[in-house]
Order: C-alpha cells, then sequence, then structure tokens
C-alpha cells in the first residue's frame, strides 16, 4: 500500500541535548506532501522559530520540488507552520526565552492517517568535550560488541 516515511535528523542527538520532545503536525500544500510521500525532504539543518504572533514555524527544512508540479509548485527552503496545542506553545516558548534552549527537529514522519508530522525536541547545545565523550563511548560500546560476538 504505502511505505514508512520516516526522514531522521541524525546529527541532532549529537550536537544536541535532547531534554523533551513533542510530536507537532505540520501545515504543507500539495506538491509538498507528494514530495514527503517520495521521500525528497531534509531536516538536516532545519530549527524551529517562534514568530510575533506565538505561532511556531520549522526554518530551512527543505523539501524537493515536486517532480510532476508546475507552476503551483512550492519553494524548496520556505517557512513551514508547525502545528501543537496552545498549552504546549507557551511552555516552548518560556522555556526558551528564559533558559536560552532551542527547539529542533529530531524526525519527519507520516503517521497510519496519512498525515506529516514532525517530532521536534527541546534542546541544549553540546559542548566540545561532551561531543568528545560521546564519540568515545560509541567506540567503546561497538569494541565491546564485537568481542561479544567472538565469544558466542
Amino acid at each position: 500500500m504505502q511505505k514508512n516515511i520516516n526522514i531522521q535528523n541524525k546529527k541532532a542527538r549529537f550536537l544536541f541535548e535532547i531534554i523533551d520532545t513533542y510530536t507537532a503536525g505540520i501545515v504543507l500544500t500539495g506538491t509538498e506532501i507528494k514530495s514527503i510521500r517520495s521521500s525528497k525532504a531534509s531536516i538536516a539543518e532545519s530549527f524551529c522559530e517562534f514568530n510575533e504572533q506565538g505561532e511556531l514555524f520549522v526554518i530551512n527544512m527543505t523539501i524537493e520540488e515536486y517532480a510532476f508540479g508546475n507552476y503551483y509548485n512550492h519553494r524548496p527552503k520556505a517557512e513551514r507552520k508547525l502545528l501543537l496545542s496552545k498549552k504546549e506553545l507557551k511552555k516552548l516558548l518560556k522555556e526558551v526565552q528564559t533558559s536560552g534552549l532551542t527547539i529542533i527537529p529530531l524526525r519527519l514522519f507520516i503517521n497510519e492517517k496519512g498525515f506529516a508530522k514532525v517530532d521536534i525536541a527541546l534542546a541544549k547545545g553540546k559542548k566540545l568535550y561532551d561531543k568528545r565523550e560521546t564519540i568515545k563511548d560509541r567506540d567503546n560500546k561497538r569494541d565491546l560488541d564485537r568481542v561479544k560476538k567472538i565469544f558466542k
């Protein structure tokens, strides 16, 4: 029927310490959702920002132009509105303004009803030594898994 769409931001967990996650809807046009369904999107360098009215937008998310779209086609790097409840938006806005945290998209997917959703995270940037620690832990885990595999 429909293949599973799951577009990840792989660098996010390396560059940021994830504090809290939310699932948000996203406002798209017809050609944008068609491009997402054909896996022609990227959230690698994207982030989220509030506007003056307190609405949350995802910035720098790339959705390639739809191949069969004509002059109704969309702009690839347009700002796209995220849909969250007022309570969640107020909480996120307060955290961003007071703590200096940032909001980043972790995953873009299509749910079982066919709607495009974005998993966003309230995150804090990692320092250089934290990144080194992450690399060291990953290497140690890989070496340990190799040793376990030999002795099985």
